[in-house]
């Protein structure tokens, strides 16, 4: 009998394959709930026995010397961050050393994607003493809750005023760009206020890309450490069908490209511009990200100490060896 484990993700398409039973396992059954936002702590997590995780929390939880979770190398969310930058689409800025001076709404300081944008505003000469920074919701649609997370410093990390929402703020040029995940409502609409502060973002990350050589990892997979004790094959087994989900729906999304007009372009120029080693899980293969990210945490105050690829993923340390 396979040992069945039910896992929260967010809508992610390639995972259309696992969740319709096309991805299957004598091992493992894998039962999936999409969820609109992350959920709780895992570890004492009553329906969950794996979960997609933000990476950056995970880290601090490493840090924390909690090991309830065991972190799998597999990056459910992989994502560049220059598109993440937008601005009014009057504005005048158009570059990243253009945000040095300004003030720049991030909906969360912790958070993994905004890590490594401001990762990116610092290759581009700005860091985060160079700039203010509004924490808040990004719509009024969003929840008000703590978006510093404890990481608030006077006069250069504060919270939006009244809560209000930093689209509001942006559109009223109260701040001068946001850091942002997801676009708003309206955002792709024909006379949007707003666009993207790089209009050529994809030159942008393309070249980060030829310069760092990844595409940023921002969520993992975790399973509850018990688990992954008492079944030591799962945490792998696990990762091997969400890649051939992956695999697979990568093979259909080729043969059925006429869900929008153009999306054989965007598929013809991701084959051509990129390796097919870019969304690579495991642990060799992401080495180089995880160490970056983890100086990166390091270096924006949220880690206390930068710790090693080998200290985040101490299983698959053991197995590969400290080098690489």
């Amino acid at each position: 009998m396979p040992v069945t484990i039910r896992i929260a993700v967010r809508d992610w398409d390639y995972l259309t394959p696992l969740i319709l039973g096309d991805i299957t396992s004598e091992k493992l059954t894998v039962q999936v709930d999409r969820v609109d936002t992350l959920v709780g702590e895992l570890a004492t997590d009553p329906v969950y026995d794996a979960k997609e995780l933000s990476f950056s929390r995970y880290a601090s939880q490493r840090e924390a010397g909690d090991q309830s979770v065991f972190g799998i190398p597999n990056f459910l969310m992989r994502s560049f961050r220059h598109r993440c930058i937008i601005t009014r689409s009057d504005s005048s800025l158009e570059q990243l050393a253009e945000l040095a001076g300004k003030r720049i709404g991030v909906t969360g300081w912790r958070d993994s994607g905004n890590t490594w944008t401001r990762a990116a505003l610092r290759r581009g000469g700005v860091g985060i003493d160079d700039a203010l920074w509004i924490a808040g919701r990004l719509t009024a649609e969003h929840p008000i809750v703590d978006r510093l997370d404890g990481f608030g410093r006077p006069g250069l990390i504060e919270s939006a005023p009244e809560e209000r929402p930093l689209i509001e703020l942006l559109d009223v040029g109260e701040i001068d760009a946001v850091f942002t995940p997801f676009m708003p409502n309206g955002y792709f609409e024909a006379g949007s206020r707003f666009r993207q502060l790089q209009r050529d973002f994809r030159s942008a990350e393309l070249d980060y890309f030829r310069a760092v050589g990844y595409v940023p990892g921002i969520h993992l997979v975790g399973v509850k450490s018990g688990l992954a004790e008492r079944y030591p094959w799962l945490p792998g087994e696990l990762s091997a069908m969400i890649d051939a989900s992956q695999k697979m729906w990568t093979q259909k999304r080729r043969k059925y490209a006429d869900t929008t007009p153009w999306i054989i372009d965007e598929l013809l120029n991701n084959a051509r511009d990129l390796p097919e080693s870019w969304c690579e899980s495991g642990f060799l293969a992401n080495r180089t990200m995880i160490a970056d990210f983890s100086r990166e945490l390091h270096e924006q105050r949220i880690l206390g100490r930068q710790l090693t690829p080998e200290e985040l993923f101490p299983a698959y340390a053991a197995e590969y060896g400290s080098a690489a």
